[in-house]
C-alpha cells in the first residue's frame, strides 16, 4: 500500500452512496472515516441541499445558473435541435418522435429558452420535421413540482411539447414521464436520444485517481467537519469541510473487465504524476441512456470541462468550488476518448475556452451524415458562441458607462434581449434617453417587448417590471409604462413606495383617465402628505 496525504479546503457540488445517518454520526462524533472519493459523504451532503431547497437553490444565483441558461445558449442548443431534426427529416425518420432529455434542468431556465427558440425555428421554416418532446429531469422532487406549476413551462406541456421525469442519473435505466405516464424502456426509441447536460457532469460523481509511472491509485478520502456542523446548514458544511487524500494502490482499474479499462490504459501510457477526476458516473449514465435508443444518442454538454488531455497533465488534486453547493471539473477528455472509440464524433472549439466549454458529441452509426447538425455547432458555438458571448459580458458588465445607445443595444440583441442584461443597463439606458433619436427609441420598446416575451420569471433580488415602466415613463409611454408599474405593485410583497405611486399618477393624468390619476395620487399622499408634486396633481385634478 502506497500512502501519502494532501489537504484541501473544500468549495463546490453532485451527488451520493452513503446513508443520511453515517454522515449525521461523523459530524458528531468527529471520527474521520476513510472512503472512496466518489462515495464520500460530500456527495450526500450534496444531494441533500438540492432536496431540501428544490428550485430555491437557484435564488439569486446562489447556485450559478445565468452562464448556462440565457437566451444566448439557449438559441445555440435550439439551432443545433432544429439542425438535428433537418437531418433526421433528410433521412425520412419524420415518423417517430425525437426525446430531448435535459438532465438536472434544475430552475428550468434552459428549457424555456431553448423550446421557445426551437419553436421560432420549426414555425419560422415551415418545413416537415419530426415531432419532438423535450423531457425535464433531475432528482429532487421539488424541483418537479416547480416546474409543473411555473406559469412560462404550462403552455410547452399544453402543446405536447414538453413533459417531465424524476431521473436518478447514477442508477436509473429507464424514464418515467410524470405528465403523459409513458414509460421509456431500452430499446424503446427508433430516434435517437438527444441529450442536454449543462452544469451536471461537474456535479455528479466522479472517482479521483492518481497515475504515476504507469501504475493507477484511488484517492481515498477522510473529512474533517467543522466544529459547529450540527448546528449549521447543509451548504455552510459543504463549504467548511477539510479533505485528507489517501493514495491506495487500485490495481483493479487496471483488470481487463474494468468497463473503462481502455480509458484507464491511456491514461497510465501518457501521464505521469498526475490526479485525474474520472467520470465512471458519467461514463454509466451515457451509457444506460444509449441503450434507450436502437440508434444511439446526441450529447450536448456546456461545463467547466477540459477535453485536452494536456490540461490533465501534471494536476494536483481538485478543489471543490462552493457555491451553495459544491462542484468539480467535468473530465471530458475521458468521455470523447470512450466514445470515440465506439465511434462516436465529437464537436469541439478548436480555440480555448475561458468560462464554458461547449461539446457535441454524435454517437450516431453516421455521424457526418448528420451535416445539418454539425453546420450549427459551426455557426452557433465555434465561429461565436456562449463562451465567447460571456466573456464580452464579463468587460461589458465593467464598461456600460463608457457604452453609446446603439451599443447598447447592439449587445443587446446578441443576449437574446435577456432580462438579466437588461437591469444591468437600465440606468446607463435612463442617462441616453435625452439624446436618443426615434428609431433607437423604437428599437428600445422593441426589445422592451421581446424581453418580456422571452422572460422567465425566478425569484431573485430585483424588481424586472419597476424598471421596466420606469424607463418606459421616462420615454413618455405611458400606456406601457403604467402596466408595468401596475404589474410590479400587483406582484411585490412590500409596500409601494410614493415615486411609483406618482408615476402611475401621471400616467393615468396623461392617458385622461382621472379616476385613476386620483386614486393613485391620494394613496401617495397617504405616505409623503407633503409631496409637492402630487399635490399640484391633486389641485389640478380636483379644478377640473
Amino acid at each position: 500500500m502506497v500512502y501519502f496525504v494532501h489537504t484541501n479546503t473544500v468549495q463546490q457540488k453532485a451527488g451520493c452512496n452513503n446513508s443520511r445517518e453515517q454522515v449525521q454520526n461523523e459530524m458528531t462524533t468527529g471520527e474521520q472515516q476513510r472512503y472512496r472519493f466518489s462515495e464520500a459523504p460530500i456527495w450526500e451532503l450534496q444531494r441533500s441541499y438540492y432536496e431540501q431547497l428544490g428550485m430555491k437553490a437557484w435564488n439569486n444565483d446562489q447556485v450559478p445558473q445565468y452562464i448556462t441558461s440565457n437566451p444566448m445558449i439557449g438559441t445555440a442548443y435550439a439551432e443545433m435541435i432544429f439542425g438535428f431534426l433537418q437531418d433526421r427529416a433528410a433521412k425520412g425518420d419524420t415518423a417517430e418522435p425525437v426525446i430531448i432529455l435535459e438532465l438536472g434542468a434544475g430552475a428550468g431556465r434552459l428549457a424555456f429558452q431553448t423550446l421557445q427558440k426551437l419553436s421560432e425555428l420549426i414555425e419560422y421554416a415551415g418545413i416537415p420535421l419530426p415531432p419532438f418532446k423535450y423531457v425535464m429531469s433531475d432528482l429532487p422532487l421539488l424541483n418537479i413540482t416547480g416546474w409543473q406549476q411555473h406559469p412560462r413551462l404550462i403552455p410547452f406541456v399544453e402543446q405536447g411539447i414538453l413533459d417531465f421525469a424524476r431521473f436518478d442519473a447514477v442508477a436509473d435505466t429507464e424514464l418515467k414521464l410524470v405528465h403523459s405516464g409513458a414509460v421509456i424502456r431500452p430499446g424503446d426509441l427508433a430516434q435517437p436520444l438527444l441529450v442536454i447536460a449543462n452544469y451536471f457532469f461537474d456535479s455528479i460523481q466522479q472517482e479521483l485517481l492518481y497515475v504515476d509511472e504507469g501504475n493507477i491509485f484511488d484517492c481515498e478520502v477522510s473529512l474533517k467537519y467543522p466544529e459547529q456542523a450540527e448546528t449549521m446548514t447543509t451548504s455552510e458544511v459543504l463549504r467548511d469541510l477539510v479533505p485528507e487524500y489517501h493514495y491506495v494502490r487500485a490495481a483493479a482499474y487496471e483488470e481487463p473487465d474494468y468497463p473503462f479499462q481502455q480509458v484507464i490504459s491511456f491514461y497510465r501510457q501518457q501521464l505521469e504524476d498526475s490526479h485525474i477526476l474520472f467520470p465512471a458516473a458519467a461514463l454509466s449514465c451515457m451509457e444506460r441512456l444509449d441503450k434507450l435508443s436502437r440508434a444511439g444518442f446526441v450529447l450536448l454538454t456546456a461545463d467547466k470541462g477540459d477535453h485536452r488531455l494536456e490540461n490533465w497533465e501534471f494536476l494536483e488534486p481538485p478543489k471543490l468550488m462552493h457555491h451553495g453547493s459544491i462542484s468539480l471539473t467535468a473530465n471530458y477528455h475521458a468521455m470523447q476518448y470512450y466514445f470515440e472509440q465506439k465511434g462516436a464524433q465529437t464537436l469541439t472549439t478548436p480555440h480555448h475556452y475561458k468560462n464554458l466549454n461547449v461539446v457535441c458529441m454524435l454517437m450516431l452509426k453516421d455521424p457526418d451524415a448528420h451535416v445539418q447538425t454539425r453546420l450549427a455547432y459551426r455557426r452557433s458555438v465555434e465561429r461565436f458562441g456562449p463562451d465567447d458571448f460571456f466573456s464580452m459580458k464579463l468587460w461589458i458588465d465593467n464598461n456600460y458607462d463608457s457604452m453609446g445607445m446603439q451599443q447598447m443595444l447592439a449587445f443587446w440583441r446578441l443576449g437574446g434581449y435577456d432580462a438579466e442584461l437588461f437591469i444591468q443597463s437600465a440606468e446607463r439606458i435612463s442617462a441616453l434617453l435625452p439624446d436618443a433619436n426615434d428609431e433607437e427609441l423604437l428599437d428600445l420598446q422593441l426589445g422592451i417587448q421581446k424581453m418580456w416575451d422571452g422572460y422567465y420569471p425566478m425569484p431573485q433580488k430585483y424588481d424586472l417590471a419597476l424598471d421596466t415602466g420606469l424607463l418606459l415613463f421616462e420615454m413618455d409611454q405611458y400606456g406601457e409604462s403604467r402596466r408595468y408599474l401596475e404589474l410590479s405593485l400587483a406582484e411585490g410583497d412590500e409596500e409601494p413606495v410614493v415615486t411609483v405611486l406618482y408615476c402611475l399618477a401621471i400616467c393615468c393624468y396623461e392617458l385622461e383617465d382621472d379616476a385613476g390619476a386620483l386614486e393613485y395620487t391620494r394613496k401617495a399622499l397617504v405616505i409623503e402628505p407633503d409631496h409637492e408634486e402630487a399635490l399640484d396633481l391633486l389641485n389640478a385634478l380636483s379644478q377640473g
